[in-house]
């Protein structure tokens, strides 16, 4: 039988055990992190990882840095298969995602991989869709682009940074389908690494209209080298993009939300995981943060953790079924 000096340093001795192994297990950020963007420079990914790894420095979440690694190729599932099989438990790893990155997973464009196999963190507003046209071009409005598509499915050329069937090009879809245009798998859509390099083609003359998100245009409307024709959002956006008129004020019920967040490796530990659920809720709520969404033209859309991966089941599913009603997947 332990005497009362031995039993005290058996529970002094114990306490300090315990003190040291909840110390080894509390989450502690690693000073930089890293956020893949599956496009190239210059989209609506590129601009989810560099804007919020701005504020993370910033603010401090982050004592080092944020590096952006832009990894393009299949409309993001090059980015999602590296997630997976190469990154699975890096608890310092982020990955810019969007209704574009659903949409892929929901046509199953993703081979062998479902959203189950990554751990959804949180949004951080949402980037309403757009089609543009080059300064020059003929076409001064939405309805004036999907009366020639009602004459010839084939008429207009359109460029978008997702792939062939992603979200981009259900944009164009959607307003087609709202519009009643007929034979909607022959509508021309020609896919780029990203929204910047489907803009250039537009802005060059080389392609007749862009399909892509408010976000992508600022620099090129503020340029006057494109003319927006359409937000798809319910109403018309805050200054200074309340010049351009809504689809629906054209007749065209189409609206199209993409929304801004992030995903971590599925099997990133849960201490880590709920860091940057904590983190990417309290990043939304900077008036930093508040101002890079109002300079950018995205509009509040918040969830975070399990209300957002709950989100994602539901949106995946959504989509699936407007897939198979426009005649993209069977």
């Amino acid at each position: 039988m332990l005497n009362n000096m031995s039993l005290k340093s058996v529970l002094i001795s114990g306490a300090a055990a315990l003190t040291i192994a909840g110390q080894a297990y509390a989450y502690e950020p690693a000073r930089s992190a890293e956020c893949i963007a599956p496009a190239n420079p210059g989209g609506g990914w590129d601009f989810t990882c560099r804007s919020v790894g701005k504020v993370l420095v910033d603010q401090k979440y982050i004592k080092g840095n944020v590096q952006t690694v832009n990894m393009s190729g299949a409309g993001g599932g090059v980015a999602f298969a590296h997630t997976v099989s190469k990154r699975a438990k890096d608890d310092a790893l982020i990955v810019a995602a969007s209704t574009a990155t659903t949409t892929r997973l929901a046509q199953g464009q993703f081979p062998g991989m479902n959203s189950g196999q990554v751990k959804w963190v949180g949004t951080l507003g949402a980037d309403y869709g757009v089609i543009a046209v080059g300064k020059d071009s003929k076409y001064t409005s939405l309805t004036q682009i999907m009366d020639a598509l009602k004459q010839d499915t084939s008429a207009v050329k359109f460029a978008g940074g997702s792939a062939s069937g992603g979200w981009d090009h259900l944009k164009v879809l959607i307003a087609a389908q709202k519009s009643n245009v007929s034979n909607l798998p022959k509508i021309r859509y020609l896919a780029y690494s990203g929204g910047s390099e489907a803009l250039v083609q537009v802005v060059g003359g080389h392609v007749d209209a862009f399909t892509g998100d408010i976000s992508e245009v600022k620099g090129f409307m503020e340029s006057g080298d494109l003319r927006v024709l359409a937000v798809m959002s319910e109403q018309r956006l805050p200054a200074p993009f309340n010049t351009i008129p809504t689809a629906m004020e054209q007749g065209i019920d189409a609206v199209a939300p993409n929304w801004r967040g992030f995903y971590v490796p599925g099997k990133a530990s849960g201490d880590s995981y709920n860091w940057w659920v904590k983190t990417i809720d309290e990043l939304y709520s900077t008036q930093e943060w508040k101002d890079i969404m109002a300079k950018n033209g995205l509009m509040p859309f918040h969830k975070t953790g399990a209300e957002f991966t709950q989100f994602v089941k539901n949106q995946t599913l959504d989509i699936q079924l407007l897939s198979k009603d426009i005649g993209l997947i069977k």
